[in-house]
């Protein structure tokens, strides 16, 4: 009798635990649509190599359709970049951005961030329409019209949205 009432006390905690998760949602008024319709988070703080620069910041993703190809409508990139460096080097946060073209494509685009002045940071603020997935990459170098290759391709991105 014993092992019958532990079985049914593992059933019922079972049944529990399945159906809470649903009943707190229910009790909230939120759905999954909701949910995914507007995203927010923090990110960073991100070092380039040596910890010669740092960026830090916010993201916010609005209307994620999942349709085809999952995107969000618009999505909004903020933060602080900031050069660590006493020389003439300046440090960068390059953004890579992957979006859905007219053709259902999925290219992508680099935006970079810029800040050459030792110790004090730069705020930045930018959007961008039908993103699918959004990465970043922390440099410091000699400052340019472009970022190098050097910083584009050695290393890891750090991803800090994909749309599901």
């Amino acid at each position: 009798m014993t092992i019958t009432r532990t079985l049914t006390g593992l059933a019922v905690a079972a049944a529990f635990v399945a159906i809470a998760p649903a009943a707190a949602q229910a009790g909230t008024g939120t759905s999954d649509a909701a949910a995914a319709s507007a995203s927010s988070s923090r990110w960073g703080t991100y070092y380039a190599p040596g910890h010669r620069a740092k960026t830090s910041g916010s993201l916010s993703a609005t209307g994620e359709d999942h349709e085809v190809i999952p995107t969000a409508d618009t999505v909004k990139i903020s933060g602080k970049v900031t050069d660590l460096t006493r020389g003439s080097s300046c440090g960068l946060a390059v953004f890579r951005i992957t979006y859905r073209d007219n053709s259902g494509n999925l290219p992508f685009k680099h935006h970079t961030v810029r800040d050459c002045t030792y110790g004090s940071p730069k705020a930045f603020t930018f959007s961008y329409p039908d993103v699918y997935e959004v990465e970043l990459k922390v440099c410091s170098e000699a400052k340019s019209a472009q970022p190098s290759l050097n910083c584009l391709y050695a290393g890891t991105w750090k991803v800090l949205y994909l749309s599901k």
